[in-house]
């Protein structure tokens, strides 16, 4: 990619969709098996995410900074409410979603991507401004 970023860019993933509510999902007992992980080019800073290396930011991936999130614990508890909320994409890989969104209380929208489909871990981060896809991310978020 060139020196113009993910975050500005206008061909975002057009084939995301949020799962309907209808379809068969223990979101419970989903919510429990997720786990988060992070990734190293996403950050600047470390926080306690135990990455290998510690932070890579690249200039072409969204920085999990700009969302205030700077402990594991508040990405997996933001992971855990959007299943919790059905914001689990239709496409899923060994039973787990490809994609789970959540929103900040500042009322940020995030995305967290399938890393490792056998272990059901995740990493995330906040959903560029361009991305079209964040105003249905927060209009079902706000539904629940």
């Amino acid at each position: 990619m060139t020196s113009a970023s993910k975050r500005d860019r206008a061909n975002f993933n057009q084939k995301r969709k949020i799962r309907n509510p209808e379809d068969e999902t223990d979101l419970e007992a989903l919510a429990k098996q997720v786990r988060y992980t992070g990734n190293p080019v996403h950050k600047k800073n470390p926080g306690d995410f135990d990455l290998h290396p510690p932070a890579q930011p690249r200039d072409d991936k969204t920085l999990c900074e700009s969302s205030g999130i700077s402990q594991r614990k508040q990405a997996l508890r933001l992971l855990r409410a959007g299943v919790s909320r059905g914001l689990i994409s239709k496409q899923t890989r060994s039973g787990f979603p490809q994609n789970i969104w959540a929103v900040t209380d500042d009322g940020m929208p995030l995305e967290a991507e399938l890393e490792n489909k056998g272990l059901g871990t995740y990493h995330g981060y906040p959903v560029p401004m361009a991305d079209t896809f964040r105003e249905k991310i927060i209009e079902h978020w706000n539904r629940e």
